[in-house]
């Protein structure tokens, strides 16, 4: 079995491996998740409908980070594939398409945030508040959207590279910018100005650009694998442009169905009230919050499971899927055990009025029952994408993404039309989605072993 000497993807333990790679990263998105919450916290202070409007806009921003993030997985699993393969142009390459393709992602979206935003809101509810403040908020975010493309694909260069460290670094400093300047921007604290729900918005996407632009530094100067090139980004390679997308678009998939689904789902609640929407933007965070530490174990064990599969590194591969699986179950079963017994305290994070609380304990009771379940599937399907079985992970995330959740929330509001019962369809959509995963796994595993007999 080759050795590759001062490469720790190849030579490092595994366990300290996955711990130096992801920990960093579940950290930083811990941080990421945090300010996610805090911002729904302070928009809540100015009114139950401003919670609402940003709720709304949740899946429009989910569909911005399903490219982006499909994109950052494509490049963290590609990059060091070609690394373990000695193709250091083929790496050069796939970075400066990359950044291609982000420029490409930010004009659509800024163009969306000029001419569509308004009639996203008006097609959904006719609240004068609801509508006004969303533009504003939705309008922004798209504006400005180049942070949080670049900030994804620059940390996942890092990681990439293995230097996880300097991508929490960067990500850490644009989440703490927008936790500092929430309430500054939003509240009109001191010399800034009262922006209201704009100022949240602000907060956020000055976050990004400050993330993205300290990830980028760090490459240049830390990452020798990455070299920038404005010939090569203007003029891209189309091998590459499709490999990211073959890698990366399982995730895009992923994310983008949830925004679907979140969308669907919003339009059923719509139909109880306005205050059930507002419930379920607060779970959503949470759940992005609880999920939060598997995505930091996804993004450290993609380079780890990537570059050891084109080594034919097995025994590696193999137990960096034990570890990773481990870790996230049992993390999994430790905040549904938190998040079951304080539904009322996580409710009063976000300003609750009785009535969010009447609906909110019942929908946080049965939803935080779907989290060990999802974060196997985040670390199963994961590893399905690293391991040249993307077919897997996209037939699973087409059931978690859209399918299930939607269809379920659908289907208990068609049988039941009571919005106490329409919260199961969470964890039920969760437990299938695992069970399928699962499926593919064995399938998976079955497949790799056939490659080590050969």
């Amino acid at each position: 079995m080759t050795k590759h000497k001062g490469n720790k993807l190849a030579d490092m333990p595994v366990g300290p491996l996955l711990i130096s790679m992801a920990l960093p990263m579940m950290l930083s998105f811990f941080i990421q998740a945090l300010y996610n919450i805090i911002d729904s916290m302070f928009v809540a202070r100015i009114s139950e409908h401003s919670l609402t409007a940003v709720s709304l806009a949740f899946p429009m921003q989910q569909i911005m980070n399903a490219i982006g993030v499909g994109t950052g997985v494509g490049i963290s699993a590609s990059i060091p594939r070609a690394m373990a393969q000695k193709k250091t142009e083929k790496a050069h390459h796939l970075a400066n398409t990359g950044i291609f393709l982000c420029l490409c992602y930010a004009v659509v979206f800024l163009l969306c945030g000029l001419f569509f935003a308004h009639r996203f809101y008006v097609m959904q509810t006719d609240v004068p508040e609801i509508v006004s403040g969303g533009t504003t908020y939705l309008s922004i975010i798209w504006i400005v959207s180049s942070g949080a493309f670049f900030g994804n694909l620059f940390e996942k260069m890092l990681t990439a590279g293995g230097y996880a460290s300097l991508a929490m670094t960067a990500q850490a400093s644009g989440a703490i910018f927008n936790i500092i300047f929430d309430p500054l921007l939003i509240f009109g604290i001191g010399p800034f100005p009262k922006m209201g729900i704009a100022g949240a918005a602000l907060a956020t996407v000055l976050g990004q650009v400050l993330a993205a632009v300290m990830a980028f530094l760090f490459n240049h100067k830390y990452n020798p694998s990455i070299t920038f090139a404005v010939k090569d980004i203007v003029h891209p390679r189309l091998e590459a442009v499709k490999e990211i997308f073959r890698i990366g678009f399982p995730s895009m998939i992923t994310i983008g169905l949830s925004s679907m689904s979140s969308f669907c789902i919003n339009q059923v609640l719509l139909a109880y009230s306005t205050t059930a929407t507002a419930v379920y933007g607060i779970w959503l965070k949470l759940q992005n919050f609880c999920f939060m530490p598997a995505f930091g174990m996804n993004n450290g064990m993609v380079p780890i499971l990537a570059y050891n599969y084109g080594a034919k590194r097995y025994d590696r591969v193999q137990g960096t899927l034990r570890y990773s699986l481990t870790a996230i179950l049992c993390l999994m079963a430790v905040l549904t055990v938190i998040f079951e017994c304080v539904p009322n305290v996580l409710l009063d994070l976000f300003s609750a009025s009785e009535g969010l609380r009447a609906v909110g304990v019942t929908a946080l009771r049965f939803t935080v029952l779907s989290l060990v379940f999802g974060g196997a599937c985040i670390i199963l399907t994961s590893s399905m994408q690293a391991l040249n079985h993307a077919r897997y992970t996209l037939a699973v995330n087409v059931l978690r993404g859209f399918v299930l959740p939607a269809g379920l929330f659908w289907l208990l509001s068609a049988i039941t039309g009571k919005l106490d019962l329409l919260w199961a369809a969470v964890p039920c959509a969760d437990l299938l989605a695992c069970m399928t995963a699962l499926y593919f796994y064995r399938k998976m595993k079955a497949d790799l072993s056939m490659d080590i007999n050969e």
